[in-house]
């Protein structure tokens, strides 16, 4: 609502509800019981708020940035391997018609992708899959 009259006053649409997203109600979902501060949010997953002297909107918003990549699965999101029931049904189709026909091989990285792979890693600022060494080459 805040900022919607903010928007208003300025001659700017409004952000339909729809579009908000209330990580205070992720907090409380994801750890219930638990203090949902925006301190404490930032002490549970280690984010820096030394530099947070006082109370300022800029480095808040920063710092809740932060805190919402760690609500929704930190750097690397989607570790538990849920995907939209649609979309297992579809590759649970594919799967089953490759399972009559043959047996599935695993399949070995070719070279000329691993080269690509760890050139473009090396582009990176800070990748999370920086050492590959498990990788074998055909």
């Amino acid at each position: 609502g805040f900022l919607n009259a903010e928007l208003a006053g300025c001659g700017r649409l409004h952000i339909s509800r729809g579009r908000i997203i209330d990580t205070q109600q992720l907090a409380r979902t994801k750890h219930p019981g638990a203090k949902h501060s925006l301190d404490a949010l930032c002490s549970r997953y280690g984010i820096d708020r030394s530099h947070r002297v006082l109370h300022g909107a800029l480095l808040d918003a920063q710092l809740l940035a932060q805190v919402y990549v760690e609500l929704t699965g930190g750097r690397q999101i989607g570790l538990d391997m849920l995907v939209p029931a649609a979309a297992v049904q579809t590759v649970a189709v594919a799967i089953a018609g490759v399972a009559r026909s043959r047996s599935v091989a695993p399949q070995i990285v070719p070279a000329e992708e691993i080269a690509r792979h760890r050139a473009f890693v090396a582009t990176l600022s800070d990748p999370i899959w920086a050492r590959d060494e498990h990788w074998e080459a055909a």
